[in-house]
């Protein structure tokens, strides 16, 4: 039997236009599940019609999933494309702001803090309820961080809502473990990404300090994040609740 395969399974994988959240939907499509792709970005209708075109089943629904008040309704939206019937969430929607802790405004705490912790929770509870209903298990796999480990620099924001990830999905395992739902979450390393585009330089002196230190020498990409998230999304990861995974090449640990 192949514990990995997703036959059938229905996804939800929000920030999935692009970066690592995309990576993630390829990967569960490629395994055989139905992904619904929730992003701020109108891109995600044209990724979703290319994924369709390539013979996968992928829905797009393009929404700010930190608005309080369409949240619901779009959660709603991506329930129908799915007839109403929900196996997996993807919370993998992120955004970063950089300044000196001193200099750094309310407005930009706020503003990640929303879409960073906030929404996830709020998307947890919906599916959390949905899983519940159904009666059936569910699969939720947060996006946490490095520097749920290591704090940053010039990002205390982004650090405080990674951090509020990997506590977030402790504390919903404690609750829905017994229920059926495994809650986990992945914590990927220096990611060849566009929110990592400043670093990429091979020249720059931080691309050179990273990369030494990860023992595989190399970025990650979104194609490293497909094998984590099919497991914790597949009946392998059954007796797997409350983990934060390191997907970082072994920097963690150097």
């Amino acid at each position: 039997m192949n514990f990995n395969k997703l036959n059938g399974k229905k996804a939800i994988v929000t920030g999935a236009g692009q970066g690592l959240s995309k990576g993630m939907a390829e990967g569960l499509m490629e395994a055989g599940a139905e992904v619904v792709i929730m992003d701020l970005n109108e891109k995600a209708i044209e990724v979703a019609k290319e994924y369709t075109q390539k013979g996968y089943k992928c829905h797009a629904v393009v929404a700010d999933v930190s608005d309080d008040k369409t949240r619901e309704a779009t959660f709603d939206e991506a329930m129908r494309k799915l007839d109403n019937h929900l196996d997996i969430l993807v919370n993998g929607a992120g955004v970063q702001r950089r300044n000196n802790s001193e200099d750094f405004s309310l407005k930009d705490w706020d503003f990640v803090m929303d879409i960073n912790l906030r929404s996830v929770f709020a998307l947890c509870q919906l599916a959390g309820r949905q899983f519940i209903k159904q009666n059936s298990r569910g699969k939720i796999v947060n996006i946490s961080s490095m520097l749920a480990f290591f704090g940053g620099y010039t990002v205390p924001a982004y650090a405080a809502s990674k951090g509020g990830i990997s506590q977030l999905t402790k504390a919903l395992c404690n609750e829905w473990a017994s229920k059926g739902i495994n809650v986990n979450a992945l914590a990927p390393g220096y990611m060849a990404t566009d929110m990592n585009t400043a670093l990429l330089d091979p020249q720059n002196p931080r691309n050179i300090e990273i990369t030494n230190r990860i023992p595989a020498r190399t970025w990650g990409t979104p194609d490293d994040m497909k094998g984590p998230v099919v497991w914790l999304s597949s009946d392998a990861s059954n007796y797997i609740n409350g983990a934060v995974i390191p997907v970082d090449g072994g920097y963690l640990v150097r």
